[in-house]
């Protein structure tokens, strides 16, 4: 996908929205990851155009990424000098390494819930 490229999501990329939302992300960011996965960077309207998400929810959206280190945003001045800026987004690390941060976060997350089941367990022998 390019900034000039069509205006819609394809079947397999609704797929990776869906699998990075059970892995927790919420539906903004995954749509938000998944507009700039293959992409070298594109602009906050074009995110809007492609998702489907309004402005604020993508700016919403872009926040934690660029707080996990994936996403770096630049702003660049309109050619006539008025308004705001435009916001251009682009990874900063490849999706697949994105895809990683996110299975060793949900291994660890599981590893910690069967811990606490099994202290469960044993809690409950006692009793």
């Amino acid at each position: 996908m390019t900034d000039d490229s069509p205006v819609t999501l394809t079947e397999k990329e609704y797929s990776i929205v869906d699998m990075l939302q059970s892995l927790g992300l919420p539906r903004t960011e995954a749509t938000s990851l998944v507009c700039l996965k293959d992409c070298k960077e594109l602009r906050s309207l074009h995110i809007e155009l492609v998702s489907g998400l309004r402005q604020p929810e993508v700016s919403v959206a872009m926040r934690p990424l660029k707080e996990r280190g994936w996403v770096q945003e630049r702003s660049e001045k309109k050619k006539k000098g008025k308004g705001r800026p435009v916001k251009y987004y682009q990874l900063v690390v490849p999706f697949q390494a994105i895809v990683e941060a996110l299975e060793k976060e949900y291994l660890k997350e599981n590893r910690e819930k069967l811990a606490a089941i099994r202290r469960l367990r044993e809690l409950g022998a006692v009793f």
